[in-house]
């Protein structure tokens, strides 16, 4: 029972913010394409691949985020006992869990057509090296928007079969969105990465986080409004995305304190609402 927790702490299991931002764009990509004059039988069951296999990989890549950044979790007040960097569990054990779950999240991708399996596992030597990039430039929370949303590309193709420039758009906002979110998640750690060495978009625009959250955020919402009006949206789309848009900037950026850690991980986990009021704004603009 001690090792189940620990493999539940190592693959933070209990934190779901990790894999629900992972998962909400692919549900955002296979809504957006999905025609719901068909059998919704296919949606849901590519919504529970979707879901399992976000569960999957998120949790494949916390253990090999642990395994390479096990030497600075330790100077890091907040990361120093997970399980890797503890001791509690060995790097040769993590480097099993891992290959178990991406053995399995491979198990479900082969449900999709041969054109989304290509995809996916193109977009797999970014997504392990994304922990390394805090090392070398001052934009890692590019490296995870570009990762962590490209689940909205496989939606798409997972239906299509084919890449078009809608989800391409839809894509690009979604990058920034993650840009700014773990912008603001980074401020937790700010005092101990700018001591040990490491860069961050926190520690780039530590004097203008506001202005950089406000700039990544219109260019969210502007990809938003294009994207809705390529795919022919109703008018209730753009309607409903005043709640989105007030999440945003009355909500995420009004109450963000960079030197407050508590309300910066509140505002990050608040993204989970903001991804779910897009998954549902894209359905009113579908079938309303």
């Amino acid at each position: 029972m001690n090792q189940l927790n620990l493999f539940v702490e190592l693959t933070r299991l209990k934190k779901p913010i990790g894999y629900m931002l992972l998962f909400w764009p692919c549900a955002w990509g296979l809504t957006l394409v999905y025609n719901f004059s068909e059998s919704l039988d296919k949606y849901f069951l590519y919504l529970i691949l979707f879901f399992l296999g976000a569960v999957l990989m998120r949790s494949a890549g916390c253990i090999i985020n642990d395994i390479l950044d096990r030497k600075f979790d330790k100077k890091v007040s907040r990361t120093k006992d997970r399980p890797i960097t503890s001791g509690k569990i060995s790097i040769y054990l993590g480097i099993f869990y891992a290959i178990t779950l991406c053995f399995f999240a491979f198990i479900i991708l082969i449900n999709f057509n041969y054109f989304t399996i290509i995809m996916a596992l193109g977009s797999m030597p970014l997504a392990f090296t994304y922990p390394l990039m805090k090392r070398y430039t001052y934009w890692p929370q590019l490296f995870l928007g570009i990762t962590f949303n490209y689940g909205l590309i496989l939606g798409w193709t997972s239906i299509s079969g084919q890449l078009d420039m809608i989800p391409i758009i839809f894509y690009f906002g979604a990058i920034f969105w993650t840009l700014g979110y773990d912008t603001i998640y980074g401020y937790q750690d700010i005092k101990d990465d700018e001591i040990i060495g490491l860069k961050s978009t926190s520690i780039k625009f530590k004097g203008t986080a506001k202005l950089f959250l406000i700039i990544c955020y219109l260019i969210l919402i502007f990809s938003l409004l294009i994207g809705g009006y390529l795919m022919d949206f109703n008018l209730f789309y753009f309607i409903f995305l005043i709640i989105p848009i007030v999440q945003l900037f009355l909500y995420q950026i009004k109450i963000f304190n960079s030197k407050d850690p508590d309300v910066c991980l509140k505002i990050f986990k608040s993204n989970n609402y903001f991804g779910f009021i897009i998954f549902i704004n894209i359905i009113i603009g579908k079938i309303l």
